[in-house]
């Protein structure tokens, strides 16, 4: 098998090559550092296996699907540090996934699943294919906002948001000194935007982690998120976990 490894952290690609190189089945196609070389080496279908990093700058692994084509993609194995909601997807799909850091034995396990793969299914794609397809089928993320008013459509750069906050049948979007009413639900906002970079802290609250300086105990359970606007806001206890693990970069237990 010929193995494409994509991943914007130059160890991660020395760590999957160090275990291919002890699989005497398996020799490496070459290594992407990003999204778009991954486009292009996959484009000149060179491989047979592509280790897929999940979250990189730029052109992430959907991007990579929707641009490259579910039908013209090979056997894929997700490799995600701590996106607990792509790997359930995966699961579902019966797609197999790497979740950093991974041993050599669990490495080992993806690689026998995918050989059995391309055995059973003679390279096509098997169940990787509907999911593969619903991937590609899924909207890119915004990277800006409509906001409208009674005379006028303006546009907010989603990276420019510092918090949104449910307001009635509104949810306001907070932008340093500016303030921009949304006729949108908490849930359908947050489900438009991406989940490593804004996370839920209240059930009327989403915040930009970019935007985070600092956070605080409170009492029984609750914290206080301090934003780099001087902002505090409330952590509380049910959305915790999520948010001080998106906060801090700590994999998934």
């Amino acid at each position: 098998m010929r193995a494409l490894i994509v991943d914007d952290e130059a160890l991660a690609r020395e760590r999957i090559r160090s275990l291919l190189a002890a699989e005497a089945d398996v020799v490496v196609a070459g290594e992407c550092a990003n999204g778009d070389e991954a486009v292009a080496a996959l484009r000149r279908r060179g491989a047979d296996l592509v280790f897929l990093d999940v979250q990189m700058p730029g052109r992430d692994a959907f991007d990579v699907i929707r641009d490259v084509g579910p039908e013209q993609m090979p056997a894929v194995v997700f490799v995600t540090a701590y996106d607990r909601y792509a790997v359930k997807a995966f699961e579902v799909h019966a797609v197999d996934y790497l979740l950093k850091p991974f041993d050599g034995e669990r490495f080992r396990e993806a690689l026998a699943r995918v050989r059995s793969r391309l055995l059973d299914r003679a390279g096509d794609g098997g169940p990787l294919v509907p999911l593969l397809r619903e991937l590609a089928a899924r909207p890119a993320q915004p990277e800006r906002l409509a906001v409208r008013s009674a005379s006028r459509i303006s546009f907010v750069r989603v990276e420019e948001v510092d918090y949104a906050e449910a307001c009635g049948n509104y949810v306001c979007l907070h932008c340093g000194s500016e303030r921009h009413l949304m006729r949108e639900t908490m849930n359908a906002l947050e489900a438009r935007l991406d989940p490593r970079r804004f996370v839920r802290i209240h059930r009327s609250a989403l915040v930009n982690v970019d935007r985070v300086k600092e956070i605080h105990p409170l009492f029984h359970g609750d914290w206080e998120v301090v934003l780099r606007s001087g902002v505090r806001l409330t952590l509380t206890r049910t959305h915790r976990e999520e948010a001080q693990r998106l906060l801090t970069g700590r994999p998934q237990a």
